[in-house]
């Protein structure tokens, strides 16, 4: 029986993973339904006419010859633990229809609205201040609607457990979660993830960024908040590592006392093991505190250039065959960062990976990368370049290519968000979900 609480106790074995906190009662968990009341009382606020109950559909793709029976918790999310879940009308969204849509707001989620992501730069003194304070509260507030999974042992279900966590380690962990190796058949097969080296890899990483800045949205009430972005072309060196921005590192690597982030540590670090989902949620004694060490990889001696961008931008296939990190000619592959940008085919760490490699420290150990704040002005950025190849290839859902890696395949859904948006629908304009980039540096 589960008792909601500071940590949840899984007792049953056929559900283990993130979900919206209402979704986590023994009743919900039993009947494999996840379709809350909204205010009205009804399921899905059907009876205001803002969603219903349906059995949830969702097309799977699945390599030549390999077993269904695969018992990663992730795959074909989230059938594995739910038949039923709201499906929403018109502009209203969420685990339970009572949300807006991305880019809409206002009670009937008529009002379309468009916020800019500038960088970080570009802010004023006072627009800093407010963005490091919200960044503040979402760290010291507990998440309302959602809980993460803590377990040191996945092949058996019987230890797992929901546990509290915040605003913004609910982004950190859903991340980290993305990322664990995949259980297939009793094996852990960890060159594959659910968010990196395939075509998912954009559009993912663009959910995760608008859950976190909604979240912050409603936190603050501040209808107006984005993201900003750190533009990081031809720079030498971290130029946005100051205590003034986001913060300097001491000889050992940590954030100075003086930094805003300075004690900051980040969720399920310490114990990076295949079997293990965050073992040390709940557990601040064993979290590790944020360092950076920006330029101390020897390999890596600055940023990419202008240039990397620009011919990144040029390539006209999103992703191409075998939609791994050695596809070539790929776009996908040459923003995340296996691939020479200039000519598409030598293999080599560049633009994404290589800004992470850089940065070092937490943004280098990439299951925990998000825990760092550093790691939402870099991926704004690498959304910044993904926008702008969207708009000048006018590309849509339709280049979104068929494939048979497990979880990145056009119709599947973007694990682990509520509802479903499928990963070839993320092939479209920022405009369409809300926001929009200032330019800047000639972009």
């Amino acid at each position: 029986m589960f008792t909601l609480c500071t940590v949840f106790v899984l007792f049953l074995g056929v559900v283990h993973c993130q979900f919206p906190r209402v979704c986590t009662t023994s009743e919900a968990l039993r009947s494999k339904k996840c379709c809350p009341l909204w205010e009205d009382g009804s399921p899905c606020g059907s009876r205001s006419g803002r969603g219903k109950c349906r059995s949830y559909v969702v097309a799977t793709t699945f390599a030549a010859g390999q077993v269904r029976q695969v018992a990663d918790d992730r795959l074909d999310w989230p059938r594995f633990y739910f038949n039923s879940t709201c499906e929403c009308f018109g502009h209203f969204s969420g685990h339970n229809c009572g949300q807006c849509k991305y880019g809409y707001n206002g009670k009937k989620c008529d009002r379309k609205k468009t916020v800019v992501r500038r960088e970080i730069r570009q802010l004023s003194f006072m627009e800093r201040k407010r963005f490091f304070s919200y960044l503040a509260l979402a760290k010291t507030t507990k998440s309302a609607d959602f809980v993460i999974l803590s377990t040191g042992d996945r092949h058996h279900r019987d230890t797992y457990r929901f546990v509290d966590a915040s605003v913004y380690d609910i982004f950190a962990w859903i991340h980290y979660y993305s990322m664990k190796p995949l259980l297939i058949n009793g094996l852990f097969d960890d060159s594959r993830n659910y968010a990196h080296s395939g075509p998912a890899f954009p559009g993912w990483h663009r959910v995760g960024l608008m859950f976190l800045e909604r979240q912050i949205q409603i936190l603050t009430g501040d209808e107006d908040f984005a993201i900003p972005y750190y533009d990081w072309r031809g720079e030498k060196n971290c130029s946005i590592c100051t205590n003034e921005l986001l913060g300097e590192s001491n000889e050992q690597g940590f954030l100075h006392d003086n930094s805003h982030f300075a004690f900051w540590k980040s969720i399920c670090s310490g114990y990076n093991y295949a079997d293990a989902y965050c073992q040390t949620a709940g557990d601040e004694c064993q979290m590790e505190r944020l360092h950076r060490k920006p330029g101390a990889d020897p390999t890596v001696k600055s940023f990419p250039s202008f240039k990397d961008v620009e011919d990144t931008i040029k390539w006209s296939s999103f992703d191409t065959p075998p939609f791994n990190d050695s596809s070539l000619r790929s776009f996908r592959n040459a923003l995340e960062g296996s691939l020479k940008p200039s000519d598409g085919v030598t293999l080599q760490l560049s633009m994404h990976n290589l800004v992470h490699v850089y940065i070092g420290g937490t943004m280098s150990q990439v299951p925990i990368s998000a825990n760092d704040p550093m790691f939402l002005l870099h991926h704004c950025f690498v959304d910044k370049i993904f926008e702008a190849w969207l708009l000048r290839h006018k590309a849509t859902s339709d280049n979104y290519p068929e494939n048979d890696q497990l979880g990145q395949g056009p119709d599947e859904c973007a694990m682990p968000y509520f509802p479903c948006y499928r990963n070839k629908d993320l092939l479209r304009s920022s405009s369409y979900v809300g926001y929009k980039f200032s330019k800047y540096q000639g972009m």
